[in-house]
């Protein structure tokens, strides 16, 4: 299987490959595309790629964080508004669908978009044309959409805090970026990437390479924060390093080195280090007072709660995670019934 080198991305992993494929099967179409993924998995990186593999390529990449604005800013953000539309609209502005105009429009956290701009955007992809904030003149655009989220939006649409007709509007195609732990061929080879960038960064010569141990704590790690995490470990670890071999490793940089003297100032410390409540259970499950069997159970409820913790109550995903069909899974929970409901 090849290697997948660009400025865009990198992996050799079947995921991440599957997800590549997919993305430039639908990159010519001309329909908007949703991204699913968690944070860090790169759906900013997705997008741009989905641009310029489109017959848009040589038109503008315009992108919106909606999650940054507040609500009363950003139909302003997303239509402009024209002079005097409210107070300190001192002259007629310009908003990113008509910056995208003949090019991509890319929305960040989609979910975070009040109902009312949500209308609006409905209109705009159905039509192609929208009244900026204050304005009575429809402006035509050309704008291909595409959006990204981290959350169920089918869910927020079934609370209606999303409206249905824009997410179909919006999911011509879904595709899921595959979080890093699904990814485990990638690991050292992003390492080696991050890691050689950060070395060239910082003027210095020769290969970087990783210890035995560093490379099996890469491997083991979870990766809730995703490809941004592996980034940030790997940096960190280069620029801390005083030879080309990195032996040393930090995933959790808040942790203090004072923690546990007197004090009041190492709450958060404290907190850090504090087990999740299926962990608790984990480590105080070998109790020699206990039967084999109701510390086989202990252990089984315990793993089963990490991982349905781990991967955000996706069953599916939790299964995997612990080689258990959906089926199985399923059943286990039924099992042990009051303990998860």
């Amino acid at each position: 299987m090849g290697i997948r080198l660009s400025k865009e991305a990198i992996g050799q992993s079947e995921s991440f490959l599957d997800f590549q494929e997919k993305l430039s099967r639908v990159a010519p179409v001309e329909r908007p595309v949703l991204l699913v993924g968690e944070r860090g998995t790169g759906k900013e990186l997705g997008a741009k790629r989905l641009h310029f593999l489109s017959n848009r390529w040589d038109g503008p990449f315009i992108t919106l964080n909606c999650a940054t604005l507040s609500p009363s800013l950003i139909e302003s953000e997303l239509f402009g508004h024209e002079k005097g539309a409210f107070t300190g609209a001192e002259r007629k502005s310009a908003g990113r669908f008509e910056l995208a105009d003949g090019g991509t429009l890319f929305l960040d956290e989609v979910g975070s978009i009040p109902l009312e701009a949500q209308g609006k955007i409905l209109r705009a992809v159905e039509y192609g044309f929208f009244e900026r904030v204050g304005g009575e003149r429809a402006v035509e655009v050309d704008v291909r959409i595409v959006c990204a989220t981290n959350t169920d939006l089918v869910a927020m649409a079934e609370r209606g805090l999303f409206k249905k007709d824009l997410l179909d509007r919006l999911s011509f195609e879904v595709l899921f970026l595959p979080p890093l732990r699904y990814r485990a061929e990638d690991v050292m080879l992003l390492g080696h990437y991050f890691g050689s960038r950060m070395s060239y960064e910082l003027g210095r010569n020769g290969v970087i390479s990783f210890s035995q141990e560093t490379v099996k704590a890469l491997k083991n790690h979870s990766w809730p924060g995703n490809i941004r995490e592996l980034k940030n470990v790997v940096e960190r670890a280069v620029y801390q390093a005083d030879a080309g071999t990195i032996t040393t490793l930090v995933f959790d940089p808040f942790i203090s080195p004072f923690t546990g003297l007197a004090g009041d100032g190492h709450t958060m410390d404290r907190a850090r280090e504090e087990p999740s409540i299926a962990k608790r259970i984990l480590l105080s499950a070998v109790d020699a007072s206990q039967t084999l069997k109701a510390t086989l159970r202990e252990v089984e409820i315990a793993m089963i709660k990490n991982a349905l913790e781990l991967h955000r109550h996706n069953r599916k995903n939790a299964a995997q995670h612990l080689g258990l069909s959906s089926d199985q899974l399923r059943g286990k929970i039924r099992k042990y019934g009051e303990v998860f409901f």
